[in-house]
């Protein structure tokens, strides 16, 4: 009887028609409705299926499609040994024990059947249909969980973290709404990818994102996913229907892709591994077609006057007086940022590098750098620098490195406010009014709450009084806040994922406020100006909180389109972690800024200078000219242009 009726199931498997009454368990009974199988535990026998596909470790199986589109049809069968003699398209019976498989305590469970027997073959050659993304299934937009939904509003990125796990409340899946329960209604299957696109460089592993032909959400003008503020007043979108390309079942290699890179369609199978959703494919796509296309240097310049500076902000990525890549970050500040009146920088690190030495100058690492700036400009572009030592080994980062941030000027339009001297590592800085009734600092540049605990194992911000070389004022201040250590997958059981080291940030963000505070308390219109690497996404609404009201992104002065707003490229999303942040008088002049994309727009990870992308913004620092409100033109000889993103920059 099961010889006939094995053939009908193999018609009905490749012809994707309705199920078929069978007194054996199927296989989308035993994925179940939710994440973990209602059979978990359990010896099942008869369980029915086409092998869609084979590894070194065991396989998957295809079964009737179930009506309800969150009971997935494929499985896991493990075992290095259980498919012995079986081919792919054998359609097959078997038995064994429904197990929930995790590699780590936050990831979510692989349903799969171990301890397998009883192997029975049918028949051989059968064809499975795959799932074609995009039209039979789509993945949906907005968040991965329905419990990504924190009092902050931030969805994904709501804190508190790990309030809630997945698969302890094990609710049945919406597929239509979550890229979780989407992913998980698929799991096991055999899908299609239709004209995939990656979304960033392949991992350490050579696994890839990409997004199909679906809609997606902040997609840029490079073919990448932004994160980025919605248009209504909710969370930013979690990018749920990018997916990652693992390695080819048949051992071919992947492209090595970057942002932008469209390949051939791609057809695997579902699975869960290392914390992520995957799609192993039966071999690798072909390329179709790459972005070839280079960053363009910035539009912006140093105005012909006094009061129009440039500011540049750059991560230049553990750099040490003999690092290979300071001749081109050199490089990159003359000819894509156009040598910036001030540049703020971070990870500079001592004078050794990376050897743990006891060194905590970094004064050969900042005059080579500034040495190879003026070679690359022909000597044109003279810069100054400061900065202030950490104590060795306190501020994290790559041990023995020291990194620091630390600025660059051009002292032909702006000086250091004289008066005070430089402060040491444990000195706070904070604002002071001088003999003449003006606001200056009582170290400058100095530390801002150096010993404050927010900055434990961090990297301690630095705050300057400036002068334009009429005698006008400003403040800025470079920060660098600690990283994302210690996060989880956003892919993972906690949900909120865990964002690591969340409450530093926010704590680190309160100090940087208070300072910024104190200033405006001695200057309500004080021109501050506020920027670095931030390890943190804007739309991350708890940390940035104290901000509210006191600074405001130069995104938003500019009018930046959302999707254009990034500086790194992280698993799926392109991404703003460095912020230029700017004081009321600042953004009441209008200004300018633009992100180059010297380094995420690399074609291979080798080819970075910096994990990070510069930035250039253009601002207006004196209250006595440029107009409340108004575009500024400081050269009414000059001719305005109309530059990305609608700003009005003068050439």
């Amino acid at each position: 009887m099961l010889g006939v009726w094995r053939p009908l199931l193999s018609l009905a498997l490749s012809l994707a028609e309705s199920p078929i009454a069978t007194w054996a368990i199927s296989v989308a009974e035993i994925q179940g409705k939710s994440f973990r199988s209602p059979y978990e535990g359990q010896t099942v026998n008869e369980v029915y299926g086409i092998l869609t596909a084979k590894d070194n470790y065991g396989g998957w199986i295809s079964d009737v499609p179930s009506s309800d589109p969150r009971e997935s049809n494929g499985l896991r069968i493990y075992g290095p040994h259980a498919l012995r003699g079986v081919s792919v398209g054998d359609d097959i019976s078997l038995t064994g024990r429904v197990a929930e498989y995790r590699s780590s305590p936050n990831d979510l469970s692989l349903t799969e059947l171990d301890l397998i027997r009883d192997i029975i073959i049918f028949s051989h050659d059968n064809p499975v249909k795959p799932v074609l993304l995009g039209e039979e299934r789509t993945p949906p937009k907005g968040q991965l969980s329905r419990y990504d939904d924190g009092p902050d509003g931030s969805g994904w990125l709501a804190i508190p973290n790990n309030v809630t796990r997945v698969e302890e409340e094990n609710d049945a899946l919406r597929p239509e709404l979550y890229g979780l329960d989407f992913w998980e209604s698929l799991e096991g299957q055999l899908v299609t990818v239709p004209s995939p696109v990656a979304a960033n460089f392949p991992d350490r592993y050579g696994a890839v994102w990409v997004y199909g032909a679906w809609p997606v959400s902040g997609l840029n003008s490079r073919g990448g996913l932004t994160v980025h503020f919605p248009e209504s007043e909710g969370p930013p979108d979690a990018h749920s229907g990018a997916i990652l390309i693992g390695r080819p079942l048949d051992n071919t290699k992947l492209p090595r892709a970057y942002m932008g890179m469209e390949m051939s369609d791609i057809t695997g199978v579902v699975t869960y591994q290392f914390g992520d959703y995957y799609i192993l494919p039966l071999t690798a796509p072909e390329v179709i077609w790459t972005p070839d296309e280079r960053p363009s240097p910035a539009t912006l310049r140093s105005g012909l006057s006094p009061c129009s500076l440039t500011i540049g902000d750059y991560n230049v990525e553990n750099m040490g007086p003999r690092s290979w890549h300071l001749p081109t970050i050199a490089d990159h500040i003359v000819s894509y940022l156009n040598a910036p009146d001030i540049v703020f920088l971070q990870e500079i690190q001592d004078d050794s590098g990376r050897k743990d030495d006891g060194t905590v100058s970094a004064d050969k690492t900042l005059s080579r750098l500034t040495a190879a700036i003026a070679r690359v400009s022909l000597y044109e572009a003279q810069y100054e620098y400061a900065y202030v030592a950490p104590e060795d080994g306190m501020d994290g980062g790559q041990p023995g490195g020291n990194i620091r941030v630390a600025y660059l000027w051009r002292p032909e339009k702006v000086t250091l406010v004289s008066g005070s001297h430089a402060g040491n590592a444990t000195q706070a800085t904070e604002p002071v009014l001088d003999e003449e009734g003006k606001v200056t600092l009582r170290l400058n540049p100095g530390r801002i709450d150096p010993t404050n605990a927010a900055w434990e194992e961090a990297r301690k911000p630095v705050a300057a009084a400036w002068q334009t070389n009429t005698g006008e004022r400003f403040y800025t201040v470079n920060v660098h806040y600690s990283s994302k250590r210690d996060s989880s997958s956003a892919q993972g059981d906690a949900r909120p994922p865990v964002n690591g080291k969340s409450e530093q940030r926010m704590a680190q963000v309160n100090v940087t406020a208070a300072f910024v505070s104190s200033l405006l308390a001695l200057d309500p219109s004080a021109h501050i100006i506020v920027g670095g690497d931030m390890n943190e996404f804007l739309q991350t609404r708890s940390v940035f909180a104290p901000f509210d009201g006191l600074l405001t992104d130069m995104n938003e002065v500019a009018g930046v389109p959302p999707a254009e707003r990034y500086t790194y490229v992280y698993e799926q999303h392109a991404q703003e972690i460095d912020h230029v942040l700017v004081s009321d008088a600042v953004k009441a002049k209008g200004g300018a800024v633009e992100h180059v994309h010297i380094n995420t727009w690399a074609t291979s990870k080798g080819g970075q200078a910096s994990d990070h992308d510069p930035t250039v913004a253009k601002v207006w620092v004196c209250e006595a000219e440029g107009g409340e409100g108004s575009q500024y033109n400081d050269d009414p000889e000059s001719v305005v242009v109309q530059a990305p993103w609608n700003q009005v920059v003068v050439l």
